[in-house]
């Protein structure tokens, strides 16, 4: 049914009543989750959008951006949440802030939430799960205005906004080696992230061009469990080909290196140096102090408000373009990277 359906007769369609329906599409807490699915899997068959409301929504504007972050903890993210509201508050919008908690699940739910006109636009990071993008192609292909940041999906075309991972990741890299690491590991988070995949190039490519193996063994998946990778960074440092410099995509995992270190009998930057990409105001605090490489956020905030507003204001003289827009990371040595 090319046209799609009305409210009324895919409730008609699923026997329920039209206010059940519209309750279980916008994930009310009162319609039982087997509802919910069948009254999504229905509607997606029958293409049914909620087309009066969205309407509605077109013509009288709500003023307000949608923001999904994977994590509230993590200071970029955070970082990057005031740099939008920065630019958000100046032309008179709010911010809706959603977390997936690293959950695709969860991402697929506020994705739907947001297909019912919610926002004006969204703007967005990816769960480190995200390897599926229909939800995502569906945002996109309604019209929604979308960017997104950091954690980016190359496949749907809109303009999106990163830091320069691959080059970050091989300074960082370059930089143990001249420090006299022979085998550094790399911790990192989901494989599917496009931040992981550059930042793992840029270390792979900085061992190759040194002549350092580049060990399998040598790279950690962590998880979002602070003391289960505590436990793997500890059987890294346990193991008997054990490494003596790190490089970790994430703050978090810095920070459980720093715990499994103190639970062994080594000492940093003697035997393990560490050089991590973090937007921590207390690395120059932690003892040995950080060496980091420190993402942009506020900027990148800014950046995707800024956009997003040209686009909201002039929609018809602005187009989102299919582009990828790379603002510099910072590198800072402080002493977890210094020679012994």
């Amino acid at each position: 049914m090319a046209g799609g359906i009305s409210l009324k007769e895919l409730a008609a369609e699923l026997k329920l009543a039209p206010s059940t329906v519209s309750r279980a599409l916008n994930d009310s807490y009162e319609i039982s989750e087997e509802t919910k699915k069948r009254v999504i899997s229905m509607a997606e068959k029958l293409n049914y959008h909620a087309n009066p409301f969205a309407r509605s929504l077109r013509e009288n504007k709500s003023k307000t951006i949608a923001v999904i972050i994977p994590e509230r903890i993590n200071n970029f993210f955070a970082q990057v949440v005031d740099g939008i509201e920065e630019i958000a508050q100046e032309h008179g919008y709010h911010l809706l802030i959603y977390n997936t908690h690293e959950d695709l699940e969860r991402e697929r739910k506020i994705v739907n939430l947001l297909l019912n006109g919610r926002a004006d636009a969204v703007v967005m990071s990816v769960t480190s799960q995200t390897s599926d993008i229909s939800h995502l192609q569906k945002l996109h292909d309604r019209g929604l205005p979308i960017v997104f940041f950091d954690r980016v999906r190359a496949d749907i075309p809109t303009t999106k906004f990163i830091t320069n991972d691959y080059e970050s990741a091989l300074e960082g890299t370059n930089h143990l080696i001249k420090q006299g690491c022979k085998k550094i590991a790399f911790l990192t988070l989901g494989k599917d992230l496009s931040i992981t995949q550059e930042r793992q190039r840029g270390y792979a490519e900085a061992l190759k061009n040194s002549g350092l193996e580049v060990k399998p063994e040598l790279t950690l998946y962590c998880s979002h469990e602070e003391e289960d990778n505590i436990k793997k960074i500890e059987g890294l440092l346990a193991s008997p080909d054990r490494p003596d410099g790190i490089v970790s995509s994430a703050e978090k995992l810095a920070f459980a290196t720093y715990h499994a270190v103190k639970k062994s009998k080594l000492v940093m930057p003697y035997d393990l140096k560490l050089v991590s990409f973090a937007n921590s105001s207390i690395a120059g605090l932690l003892n040995p102090s950080l060496t980091t490489i420190t993402q942009p956020a506020l900027s990148i905030g800014n950046e995707c408000a800024k956009l997003l507003i040209k686009k909201l204001t002039k929609p018809k003289h602005y187009e989102l373009i299919d582009k990828v827009i790379t603002i510099p990371s910072k590198f800072t040595i402080r002493e977890s990277t210094l020679r012994d």
